[in-house]
């Protein structure tokens, strides 16, 4: 089994308010909720206007399968015009079989 945990740091452009800015992560994390099998929420920065951290979590029992969420996770993230990677943190825990 392979653990990964993903820390996005991102920039919400454009958004005046706390509320615009949840009108734009909260139906990303529910998007990326429904993409695949994995936990993600707000994890820093909740009384910043224009920053967001994500934190993504993904259990497989493959490395190719946990690459190919990987992807497809930050593909997603990347397509939304209105939030921009400025940093993505990727740790990893293999539990023994």
């Amino acid at each position: 089994m392979i653990v990964a945990a993903i820390r996005f740091e991102l920039v919400v452009a454009g958004v005046q308010s706390l509320k615009a800015k949840r009108a734009v992560v909260r139906p990303l994390v529910e998007g990326l909720r429904r993409m695949a099998s994995i936990s993600v929420a707000e994890v820093a920065h909740h009384d910043s206007w224009q920053r967001c951290a994500l934190g993504v979590a993904i259990v497989t029992v493959d490395q190719s399968t946990m690459d190919t969420l990987i992807e497809r996770v930050r593909a997603r993230i990347e397509q939304n015009v209105e939030v921009e990677i400025i940093e993505a943190r990727l740790d990893y825990l293999e539990v023994e079989r």
